[in-house]
């Protein structure tokens, strides 16, 4: 039987996740995905057993607002990387194939290469008005273009090879050898690209929401927490710590876990990873 030990950064990445979105989640279901109920007279509080971080200006519960900020942010990058991987990996088989369709298509990814995400986010709040959904696709459309150019880089080494003209010898058509061997070749690049991604979106919905253009309120969220809590980073200093910290343990999460994915899924069998029963 031959196996392959994890690599250190994905353990380590796996850990930061659940030890964040485990309880994340329950507080979530908890609250039914609601900010904290508010209670002004306890405004301020100390760490207790009641409320292990304190509690915030509202005198809510600074922990479960965190843990649902995180929950809530982590949902919405989520959603807007799956989005962003589908349709980019898409157009980017498109691209691979070349004529005027690929043309058009990597056309429109240099274009949407050349605007940035807080620029498409205002386009989509001046639209709709600030929301989750306006978030979810300006951050997608910020990670098409990079999934676009992915998708092709990785297609391109695999169309070159000999079996794929085999395979298209033997009659199979354009759909067909890119569903049977081009897309599995090249799925673990995706998921890998997919999962660092995750760590940008998680940094890039954190900036969206600190500056308006995210979900409205009361909808906890962890950018917003930062805009809110700003004013006290000298009275009350850990009212930014809490939910700067819960975006840096995301953030470096996801990069671990990509890291780690890579590691897996790229590097070959070494001597002293394989045993025989």
């Amino acid at each position: 039987m031959i196996s392959r030990r994890l690599p250190n950064s994905l353990i380590a990445g796996i850990i930061l996740l659940l030890g964040c979105l485990l309880p994340a989640a329950v507080v979530w279901v908890w609250h039914g995905g609601h900010a904290p109920f508010i209670d002004i007279p306890n405004r301020y509080a100390p760490p207790s057993s009641a409320h292990p971080l304190g509690t915030d200006p509202f005198g809510r519960d600074l922990a479960s607002y965190v843990l649902t900020g995180a929950f809530n942010t982590t949902v919405i990058a989520v959603i807007s990387v799956t989005l962003a991987t589908i349709t980019g990996t898409i157009l980017g088989l498109i691209g691979t194939q070349g004529g005027k369709r690929g043309w058009a298509v990597m056309s429109a990814t240099d274009l949407g290469l050349a605007f940035p995400p807080i620029l498409i986010a205002a386009m989509l709040v001046t639209l709709r008005g600030a929301s989750a959904t306006g978030e979810i696709l300006a951050i997608a459309l910020f990670g098409i273009p990079a999934q676009i150019r992915i998708t092709k880089q990785a297609a391109q080494s695999i169309i070159v090879l000999d079996y794929i003209s085999a395979a298209r010898m033997a009659g199979l058509g354009p759909i067909a050898v890119t569903v049977r061997h081009i897309l599995p070749n090249i799925a673990p690049i995706l998921i890998v690209h997919a999962s660092t991604s995750l760590a940008l979106a998680i940094l890039s919905e954190a900036g969206l929401s600190y500056l308006g253009l995210g979900a409205p309120p009361p909808q906890p969220d962890l950018g917003r927490a930062l805009a809110s809590y700003q004013v006290h980073i000298f009275d009350h200093p850990f009212l930014v710590a809490a939910p700067g910290i819960a975006v840096m343990v995301l953030v470096l999460g996801f990069n671990l876990l990509g890291d780690g994915l890579r590691d897996l899924l790229e590097r070959p069998f070494t001597r002293s990873e394989a045993h025989l029963p």
